[in-house]
């Protein structure tokens, strides 16, 4: 049987994180069947790992290709079978011998289990009664704390949403040819399979079916990638963008919905955004030859931010993911909301530490087709794309009832309207600084104009001329001490 990557891609670790492989010169029985014991317990959500035996780690952490003598593959594999009976409740990995480099090597896949937890043996004596639950922390396999068991049990409650058996559905809703073009894109060697292997047993390698052989139905995770039309069975799995030319206020809409499996409503989604939405102004100078470029909105951030609520959504709620492009920035707004670990005050300093992930397959197949970054990696490529752009620094908001999760990018200053020229076209209109300054006061009032110029990059002299219009239109008043007062918000600002 095969894996649905590549030995090269395990060796290179720039698709499938560190952490979730682990390497062994040797077949060890009882540290590898603990390894796998935790892959499957998967009690972060990860989707699981890989052991790759034949590579030796040294002491600089390189690793030495040594291989395994192909006399010795049958005997391994054998013992290998054997002592994973011994994991309760009953789990088998897939398993592939690979070759690279001339050299052959034995890969084990170890998904993340639907009926966890799972544990092994404490080691392989003969008369070893205990068993003991295990789990991956960074890159080690750890007998797990109290407190992590309750996660474990909680677990065994909650398989999520992706990886749900669905009733409704039948294995011929799944596509060959969108799961023939998913497998040749990530160089998997199952394509060189296909037409080796009845489609059932194809469809079982990639676990996106159930294994019963008497009842056998697709995972959610399939019918979202490999089916022409996942929204039968999850409506609303769509992609929405709106966009307001005039504000929220105008009468001028545009709205453009995109459907289809999850990757290919994001790949379409990303490339209108890039063809119709996205800008580049170039300023020249007379005393040098170099110009100065940038965009409206840098397309790494919009597409990092994109790709993360694809991956994040709750596809059991009926809501599609919006994107609302404004005159003076673009909302993605996406149903639920952050989970519980994920503090307003941390999304406000950018330092999010997900503890758990809502759908661990769907970011498994997106980061093997290099469309979502690995794990907490998305809101730093977000501010490093701003940051090369010259753009303002972007806000990441969710509700206390965790409803739902709002990734704000602020156009380039040097794309907003002077004021003069808006103040000809419109009375008490407010530009683009102004509109940014107030709905930043509005949304934290104790804040100071530093920490605003600081946040959002932008200089102090623009905001100290923003907050001079807004105070003279009457819309924005300081109360208290600069450093222990609040602004007063005293009215709607135009197009928010």
């Amino acid at each position: 049987m095969a894996i649905p990557t590549n030995i090269k891609t395990l060796l290179a670790g720039n698709v499938v994180e560190w952490a979730r492989i682990e390497f062994k010169e040797t077949w060890d029985s009882e540290a590898s069947l603990k390894t796998i014991c935790a892959f499957a317990n998967d009690i972060d959500n990860w989707g699981g790992g890989y052991i790759v035996i034949g590579v030796r780690e040294e002491q600089d952490n390189s690793k030495l290709l040594v291989g395994i003598a192909p006399s010795k593959i049958d005997s391994i594999l054998k013992d290998m079978f054997n002592k994973c009976k011994c994991i309760r409740p009953e789990y088998m990995p897939i398993t592939e011998v690979a070759e690279y480099q001339g050299k052959k090597f034995i890969v084990i896949w170890a998904p993340g289990g639907s009926v966890r937890p799972y544990s092994s043996p404490k080691h392989m004596g003969r008369d070893c009664k205990e068993f003991i639950y295990y789990i991956r922390k960074m890159a080690s396999t750890v007998a797990p704390t109290e407190e992590e068991k309750r996660d474990l049990y909680a677990l065994a409650n909650n398989v999520p949403f992706d990886d749900r058996i669905n009733h409704e559905a039948d294995i011929t809703d799944l596509n060959v040819t969108l799961i023939q073009s998913y497998l040749k894109e990530v160089s998997s060697s199952l394509y060189a399979e296909i037409d080796k292997m009845e489609f059932i047993d194809l469809c079982k390698n990639m676990n996106i079916v159930n294994s019963l052989p008497e009842y056998t139905k697709p995972k959610n995770v399939g019918l979202m990638f490999f089916s022409l039309n996942p929204q039968k069975y999850f409506p609303y799995a769509q992609i929405d963008i709106v966009q307001f030319p005039e504000g929220l206020g105008g009468d001028k809409i545009i709205e453009n919905t995109f459907t289809g499996p999850l990757h290919q409503q994001l790949r379409s989604a990303l490339q209108y955004i890039q063809s119709a939405i996205i800008q580049e102004k170039v300023i020249k100078y007379p005393d040098r030859a170099e110009a100065d470029r940038f965009y409206n909105y840098p397309f790494a951030a919009i597409e990092e931010a994109l790709s993360n609520a694809v991956y994040h959504k709750g596809y059991d709620v009926r809501e599609p993911i919006e994107v609302r492009v404004l005159p003076d920035r673009i909302e993605i707004v996406s149903h639920p909301g952050a989970d519980r670990s994920i503090t307003k005050e941390g999304l406000r300093r950018y330092r999010v530490f997900n503890r758990r992930y809502r759908n661990r397959r769907i970011g498994e197949f997106l980061k093997e087709m290099h469309l979502t970054e690995g794990r907490n990696t998305g809101f730093r490529k977000i501010l490093n794309a701003l940051e090369a752009n010259g753009s303002p620094k972007p806000l990441f908001e969710t509700d206390d009832e965790r409803l739902s999760f709002a990734s704000t990018i602020f156009i380039h200053s040097a794309f907003l309207e002077s004021d003069e020229t808006e103040n000809e076209t419109e009375n008490n209109a407010l530009n683009g600084v102004e509109k940014v300054v107030w709905q930043y006061f509005k949304r934290y009032p104790r804040n100071t104009i530093l920490q605003l110029c600081e946040e959002l990059n932008l200089s102090r002299s623009h905001v100290t001329r923003a907050i001079r219009a807004l105070k003279g239109q009457d819309l924005l008043e300081r109360q208290g001490s600069d450093r222990k007062g609040e602004w007063i918000v005293k009215a709607k600002a135009l197009g928010d």
